[in-house]
């Protein structure tokens, strides 16, 4: 870059450049001496850096660099670029006068006299911190995504195969699978609505209901506090209930006039640690043996294995219906997706 090297009065056009580069309030476009002093600091540099024009006038430009950077001599290998190719570009994280970091997109580049002679150095700055974070979100995001579409896709083929094992027809097999991976569908439609967040326990509940043509039904009643469930929590529990509704419709409370189901959730506190405390309770339906039965199907081991997967489940076969008792820390239920603790903080 050349600059005009006369002694005389300021002329119109130094008058015109000094005005541009003082609108550039977007940018910190800073000039040195050949050893790295501060000879111009325009408005941008103030919003970006915090430093005040007359607090850096003749001071060394480094002071806006890392420790890091410093010591490793950054600031001279920027001069030495310039000096030697033109220009030296970088993207690093710098320094405000308050102590805070930002990442900055930079260009330093030599600064030359009318008579083509070097005469120091022009530093132009922007900030991109939330660029950066964007960046690295997207990045998050795209491995978040690949990694819930493998799960998936083995959660949808142990569903296939152990439908297929255990179904006693073509027919059968068919339904299941049709009913299993829509229950999976649906619990999947509840977390986006919510940003894959989380899920309130009773949204499970009602939405299960729902996909087996069972809401509105005055023989299933649910009743507790609002307790949010974490992305993979949600969609275990999801796919338990729809095994327990399922197999009452089919053959327990459900599968007559008279049964009922309820479910009951509460947090207990035991040692420090709140627990929720959940319980599938059948009653009226068709007696059941007392004893479990000897070759448990796919549905069963589906609803104890994902919940123990969080804490404790057990399943009991009374006489008057089915129980399943749930145990489950709420530090372990209510972990949230990977992308909303992405950490795009400076080192």
């Amino acid at each position: 870059m050349k600059i005009a090297n006369d002694t005389g009065p300021v002329s119109s056009r130094e008058r015109f450049l000094e005005a541009i580069v003082q609108s550039a309030i977007d940018y910190a476009i800073i000039s040195m001496d050949l050893d790295g002093l501060v000879t111009s600091w325009n408005e941008g540099a103030f919003n970006i850096l915090g430093w005040k024009a007359e607090d850096m006038i003749g001071k060394p430009a480094t002071i806006f660099f890392t420790q890091e950077d410093r010591e490793s001599g950054i600031p001279q290998k920027e001069m030495t670029a310039a000096l030697n190719r033109g220009r030296g570009s970088d993207e690093r994280w710098h320094l405000r006068a308050d102590g805070t970091m930002f990442w900055a997109s930079g260009e330093m580049m030599a600064l030359y006299a009318s008579d083509e002679k070097i005469i120091g150095f022009i530093k132009i700055l922007r900030d991109r911190t939330q660029e950066r974070e964007r960046a690295e979100r997207e990045r998050l995001l795209m491995h978040e995504l690949g990694h819930r579409m493998k799960n998936t896709l083995s959660v949808v083929q142990a569903i296939v195969t152990q439908s297929l094992r255990n179904a006693v027809s073509l027919d059968d097999a068919a339904e299941k699978l049709q009913l299993r991976i829509a229950a999976y569908a649906k619990a999947h439609d509840i977390l986006l609505q919510k940003d894959w967040v989380s899920a309130t326990l009773a949204d499970v509940v009602e939405a299960t209901k729902m996909n087996i043509g069972l809401d509105g039904s005055t023989r299933i009643l649910s009743n507790g506090p609002d307790v949010q469930l974490g992305p993979q929590a949600a969609l275990s529990f999801s796919m338990v209930f729809h095994e327990l509704l399922t197999n009452a419709s089919k053959y327990g409370a459900l599968s007559n006039a008279q049964g009922r189901v309820e479910v009951k959730w509460n947090i207990e506190r035991r040692d420090d640690v709140e627990i929720l405390v959940a319980c599938w309770r059948e009653t009226g339906g068709p007696p059941i043996p007392s004893a479990e039965p000897d070759r448990k199907g796919f549905g069963s081991r589906l609803i104890v294995s994902s919940l123990q997967a969080f804490g404790e489940a057990n399943i009991s076969y009374r006489p008057e219906g089915l129980t399943l008792l749930a145990e489950l820390p709420l530090s372990k239920i209510q972990v949230q997706s990977d992308l909303s603790t992405i950490d795009t903080s400076p080192p």
